[in-house]
């Protein structure tokens, strides 16, 4: 346990040197962009909600998702109530955008 924790302080050490702090900018309002929190409803009625951020930022944290993954970039730049088809293993996927906040909900 304590391997994995310097391991993870050595890592994150590292990483400072080289971290940016985005700020939020209201033209950002009612689009999705880094650090937004988005919810998302599929045509089932099936919904998730999750925030996008850096690639290490999502340390053991189930409500993040990387700024590289499939379903951030199919939103990036959407609008609430825009539609969104994502691309998965198991074919495309569509879903609806309900919410937009940079405030954690």
């Amino acid at each position: 346990m304590l391997r994995e924790i310097d391991r993870r302080v050595r890592y994150l050490r590292k990483r400072l040197e080289d971290v940016k702090v985005v700020d939020y900018s209201p033209e950002q309002e009612g689009r999705v962009f880094f650090g937004a929190w988005v919810e998302v409803e599929d045509v089932e009625g099936d919904t998730k909600a999750f925030r996008i951020v850096g690639y290490d930022e999502i340390y053991d944290r189930k409500d993040y998702i990387s700024i590289d993954s499939p379903m951030a970039r199919a939103l990036l730049k959407k609008s609430e109530g825009d539609e969104v088809v994502v691309a998965t293993p198991a074919g495309e996927a569509v879903w609806y955008i309900t919410k937009i906040t940079y405030s954690t909900p």
